[in-house]
């Protein structure tokens, strides 16, 4: 792993940990029938916290571990600045993992980028979706 994949998916170890943490806030204060929704997209949020931090190790980095806590980017205290917060949630993800694509030397680690970087952004056209956004989404997710 070169020093620059290896800072990039250390980076998107962090996203994900941000995510997880900030999805606990979004179920918090969501619309109940975005309940199921917010269940899903937390779960694979551990999920690829759980798989990143895995491909770390079998390279031979090691993990650190997630902070105790995280502060928002803003208050959230309501369904809309829940959704909001998910919106960000997963363009910071997104754009972590683009960045994993960008500096990827390998071919499995590419292939984690771009399946991450996928999810990302199908979960942020969602959010955005329910927002209201239009467009929903972008031609190229993650950028900064």
């Amino acid at each position: 792993m070169t020093d620059a994949e290896r800072r990039a998916v250390l980076d998107a170890l962090a996203a994900e940990y941000a995510a997880v943490y900030a999805y606990g806030v979004i179920a918090a204060y969501a619309s109940p029938e975005r309940t199921r929704l917010v269940a899903e997209y937390t779960a694979a949020h551990r999920a690829r916290r759980d798989a990143t931090v895995r491909a770390l190790e079998a390279a031979g980095v090691t993990a650190p571990a997630a902070d105790a806590a995280y502060t928002t980017p803003f208050p959230v205290d309501d369904p809309i600045p829940a959704a909001r917060l998910a919106v960000t949630v997963e363009n910071d993800t997104a754009v972590a993992w683009r960045a994993v694509v960008e500096h990827a030397g390998s071919e499995s680690a590419r292939g984690m980028g771009i399946d991450a970087l996928t999810e990302s952004a199908l979960r942020l056209a969602t959010w955005q979706a329910i927002l209201g956004t239009n467009p929903a989404t972008v031609a190229f997710p993650g950028r900064a």
